[in-house]
Parts: structure tokens; C-alpha cells; sequence
């Protein structure tokens, strides 16, 4: 079903050029569909493969508008991924004034070991996963292709956020610790730094004083996934706190494990990054 609704969407975007969440599709045969979002394609020279980007944009979005949203850039961003559940999540906190609205971008996966890795010298890894190691081109691929493109088509502010978990969240590290400037807010979620046996946490101080993270907000959240993964969370979490350069929040959410730790850290780190004002009218 998700994948129909969002190709309907993409029907709907491409005859309406205007999207809301209160507009539906009707089918012959007077069979309504509820758009969700809008599919994009773009051909990347970086990575030389065309691209499939899943987009929500917030209820009275318009491009002949002069408003501008905030846009959260989401890894493992496929229909049958995180997008759907994490637009929920974005639209409902908007509704209760928690978050602005906000323009959410699901990259969607080709080879997701390719992309989020760096290189590794451990051979068994290699072996297991051949396509590993190719995280530079697509982080090249982020820079230079894919925001240039969202902030073109779509009506943008300069806020821009990323969610990562697992070899996401390795990435979003990598992007955090080599090009901090990229992003205003990093969601980092059980991130794979027993990758290469720890290569970037250990390279982590030296890439932190080459490329400071100023004017940058991290939050670093990790379940009862085990003590590595556990304890190499508060590691990156204190590395960065010791370099005095970022505003980082660690979360340990103990009822939560390595499937079910993505939706309730991503609401929490919404509220950690859009805290409530005090209400002095009452």
C-alpha cells in the first residue's frame, strides 16, 4: 500500500504543483487516495546513479508563497524504510506546536552498506560486505548535488537537520566530525562506530581540531543494543562535550533496542531541540 500512495503522490504533485496534506487524490472509479508525499528523482554525477527522494511538504505548502521551511534530511529515507513513520512524527509535533513546520527529504536506499561506510582494513568485513567503503562519494553527493537541489525546488530556510541510526548514524558521525557546517542539527541513533574497529571515534579528537563543530546541536541516543554500542555512544558524546564547540545531548533509552529505538528518539530529540516556552500569560 505505501509504495501505491506514493506514487499517487507523485501524479498529484506533478498535475497540482502545490501539495497539502488536506488535498486527496480521487481515482476513477470514485476511490479516494491520501497523498502523503512527493517523489523526486535526481541523477547524481557523484555517485553516477539516479536518486529517489521521497518529500513531505507541510500542510498550505506553495511555491508562489514567500515562507521558508526548515528541511530534515532522513538516511534510510525509502518508502518501506523510515519516512513514513518520521513524517508522522514531524507532522504531529507540528500540530501541537512542539517543532515549526518543516520539509522532511527520505533519501531513499541503493546500497546502504556502500554508502554510509568509509573503508575498513578488517578482512572478514570485506568479505562479507563488498561494496562497503563508499561514504566520501556520497557524502560529496549530499554537499554538492542533493541540497543544492532541495534549497532550488523547494521553499528553504538555511536550518537543516539529518537523521541517522545505525550505519546511518555512522555516517551522520562521519559528516558531524569532517564537514560539521553541513548541518545545524545532528540526530545521531545507535550509531555503528565498531566500524573498522573504532577508527572514528579513535580519529575523532584530531578531525574535531582540524574542523571544530561550532554553532552546531547533536543529540547522540542509544537502547539496550549492548555494551559496545552503549559505551561507544557516550564516548562520541564526551568527545565532542570535551571539545567545547557543540551543544550535545547524550539519551540512554533502556526500553528501547536496535528495532524499536528510531521512532521515540527522534521524538525525543525534537522536543530536546525545540524545547516549550513558558506560557507568563497564565
Amino acid at each position: 500500500m505505501r509504495p501505491v500512495i506514493l506514487l499517487l503522490a507523485v501524479f498529484f504533485f506533478q498535475v497540482s504543483g502545490v501539495f497539502s496534506q488536506n488535498h486527496q487524490v480521487v481515482q476513477p472509479g470514485g476511490q479516494t487516495v491520501f497523498a502523503l508525499g512527493v517523489v523526486d528523482k535526481i541523477q547524481s554525477v557523484e555517485l553516477g546513479e539516479t536518486r529517489i527522494l521521497n518529500i513531505y511538504l507541510p500542510d498550505g505548502y506553495s511555491a508562489d508563497s514567500f515562507k521558508t521551511y526548515p528541511v530534515i534530511y532522513l538516511l534510510d529515507g525509502s518508502d518501506n524504510e523510515d519516512f513514513i513513520h518520521v513524517v508522522g512524527i514531524v507532522q504531529f509535533l507540528n500540530m501541537i506546536e512542539v517543532m515549526p513546520e518543516s520539509i522532511v527529504v527520505g533519501i531513499a536506499n541503493v546500497d546502504r552498506r556502500r554508502d554510509f561506510t568509509f573503508p575498513t582494513s578488517i578482512e572478514k568485513d570485506k568479505k562479507a560486505y563488498p561494496t562497503t567503503g563508499g561514504s566520501t562519494r556520497f557524502i560529496s553527493f549530499i554537499e554538492k548535488e542533493l541540497q543544492a537541489y532541495i534549497q532550488n525546488k523547494y521553499k528553504t530556510n538555511q536550518i537543516k537537520t539529518i537523521i541517522g541510526q545505525s550505519l546511518g548514524g555512522l555516517l551522520a558521525t562521519e559528516i558531524l566530525l569532517k564537514k560539521p557546517f553541513l548541518f545545524d542539527n545532528y540526530i545521531i541513533v545507535s550509531p555503528s562506530l565498531w566500524w573498522n574497529n573504532e577508527s572514528l571515534l579513535t580519529a575523532a579528537p584530531g578531525l574535531l581540531n582540524k574542523s571544530p563543530v561550532k554553532n552546531v546541536h547533536v543529540i547522540i541516543a542509544v537502547g539496550a543494543e549492548g555494551k559496545e554500542m552503549e559505551d561507544d555512544g557516550k564516548k562520541l558524546s564526551e568527545i565532542l562535550r570535551s571539545s567545547g564547540t557543540a551543544s550535545v545531548k547524550f539519551l540512554y533509552l533502556p526500553k528501547e533496542n536496535h528495532l524499536t529505538i528510531l521512532h521515540n528518539s527522534v521524538y525525543k530529540s525534537f522536543e530536546l531541540l525545540y524545547p516549550k516556552k513558558p506560557d507568563h500569560s497564565k
